[in-house]
């Protein structure tokens, strides 16, 4: 480990990853360029770089992306990737109340936390959390989801009703194509371009972006930005001091991000979501959630950077890569002739903990990045509505293309999004339909192979034993009754004061 760490400290290692950090900048910031697309897309760049600084690139790029998706989350309410939706939760009501740089600084700063905790628990703590990770299985991962979707409670804006509803529309969508169970259409249509399913990308930019376009069309009369940008002294240092003054809530938010992290298939979309809703359940000011909660932006942030390097974790001890663009960098390594899991942990161990240490480098590399672009970035506010609103839907409508290079997913997005900005004007929260498309992917899958193990061994004891279904179960049920009791006192608050 110490030769690895000269390593990824040599000139050529900190050139390569700083290189891939800047490219995650753009990434991410462009809604609809996800991390994966971003180091698939670097992978042939990097065939003529030794191996280790051509990993360093693609760790950089992935690690940052990570972070700049929160930019378009916050400013305009428009998540780069499906991991920032619970960023902008409070990060974009942060700057509709003049506070976007406190935003940015806070989202870069707990990034910069979290992808350095995530990286040091890559390199300390690979095999004792690996054999945890192996115990999940299907019917866990479903409990995972389950709890994971408790989060629309603190969602669902003044109706719990409209929430539950806009979280079974999510859920619908994810639906369509061809099923998990019986190989059957669903909701297809008769289209041939829907039984792949819907673009979790398209789908997303229309949930989110494209109704803020819409309404931002709407107000140009009343407004002509998006929001006030104000300047102030010393924001960065403020910020700082802010995220630091929570050290439980930064281990917690971690925490859930490395280990969400190594679970194959769950990835920093599921961390942030699950993060986001324990600091609302364990916070004393529930209501000011949603609603310009630097915490909440901090939760969502220290999560998703945290669970990116432990994503890599599975791939270098088992060969299974914890997330897409960890999948990426396992076929980079394959077509090298290097096979990723435990042959390459123990042959080739310098490699291993030298990109791991690039990870941690890259981490501190992103933060000073980060603030020096920040005073630039923010003042994307300060662009007339009337020009930043078809700059948004041209990168949206780029975005939702560039996944699979298909114009139907256009078509997909436009409708969506204009369906959304329809139930939006009656009270529905975009965050809960968001949430159930996303969540859906992972908890029909689980839920059916788990249906089918249960024939042989029984439903009770498939879903209702373990350590594992029973704390996944309980703490589902804790933060259902937390969202109910908290929601009947404010109710009760009015007649008090009266």
């Amino acid at each position: 480990m110490i030769d690895a760490f000269f390593l990824a400290i040599s000139p050529s290692y900190l050139m390569f990853m700083t290189i891939g950090v800047l490219l995650g900048l753009v990434v991410g910031t462009l809604p609809g360029l996800t991390a994966t697309m971003g180091t698939a897309l670097l992978v042939p760049f990097t065939f003529a770089l030794p191996t280790g600084e051509g990993i360093a690139m693609l760790g950089g790029l992935y690690v940052c992306a990570m972070f700049s998706d929160a930019i378009p989350a916050c400013l305009v309410n428009t998540p780069g990737t499906p991991a920032a939706m619970a960023t902008g939760f409070d990060g974009h009501p942060m700057v509709q109340q003049g506070r976007g740089q406190e935003a940015i600084v806070a989202a870069c700063f707990s990034s910069a936390l979290g992808t350095m905790f995530g990286a040091a628990c890559y390199l300390l703590l690979a095999w004792p959390m690996i054999s945890i990770a192996l115990q999940f299985g299907p019917p866990e991962f479903f409990w995972l989801g389950i709890f994971a979707l408790t989060i629309i409670g603190s969602l669902a804006g003044d109706s719990i009703l409209k929430g539950l509803a806009g979280g079974a529309i999510g859920l619908l969508i994810s639906c369509v194509g061809i099923s998990h169970a019986a190989e059957l259409n669903r909701f297809t249509l008769n289209i041939p371009e829907l039984r792949g399913g819907v673009s979790l990308v398209a789908a997303l930019i229309g949930v989110f972006a494209v109704p803020q376009v819409l309404s931002m069309i709407l107000g140009l009369r009343k407004q002509e930005y998006v929001a006030e940008y104000k300047s102030e002294k010393g924001v960065v240092l403020k910020t700082i001091v802010k995220v630091l003054s929570r050290p439980i809530h930064f281990l917690r938010s971690a925490s859930i991000g490395s280990f969400i992290g190594i679970l194959p298939g769950a990835g920093s979309p599921i961390a942030a979501i699950v993060s986001y809703n324990e600091a609302v359940r364990w916070s004393k000011k529930k209501e000011e959630f949603g609603k310009g909660n630097i915490h909440g932006v901090t939760a969502s942030e220290i999560a998703n950077n945290s669970a990116a390097p432990a994503a890599m974790i599975p791939l270098v001890t088992l060969g299974v890569p914890g997330s897409s663009p960890a999948a990426v960098i396992a076929g980079a390594l394959m077509l090298r002739g290097l096979n990723p899991g435990p042959e390459l942990f123990a042959t080739d161990g310098t490699l291993v903990y030298s990109f791991g240490w690039s990870l941690f480098i890259a981490g501190i590399v992103v933060f000073f990045i980060g603030m020096l672009a920040t005073p630039i970035l923010v003042r994307i506010i300060k662009i007339p509505l009337r020009l930043l609103a078809p700059l948004i839907m041209f990168l949206a409508i780029i975005g939702a293309y560039a996944i699979r290079n298909n114009i139907f997913d256009v078509y997909l997005m436009l409708t969506i999004g204009i369906f959304v900005f329809l139930v939006r004007r009656i009270g529905f929260h975009p965050g809960p339909i968001g949430l159930g498309f996303i969540l859906g992917p992972i908890i029909e899958p689980s839920l059916v192979q788990a249906l089918y193990i249960s024939d042989a061994l029984g439903v009770g004891k498939i879903f209702f034993s373990g350590t594992i279904n029973i704390t996944l179960i309980s703490l589902s049920v804790i933060s259902v009754s937390a969202v109910a009791i908290s929601r009947i006192r404010a109710r009760k608050l009015p007649k008090v004061k009266d």
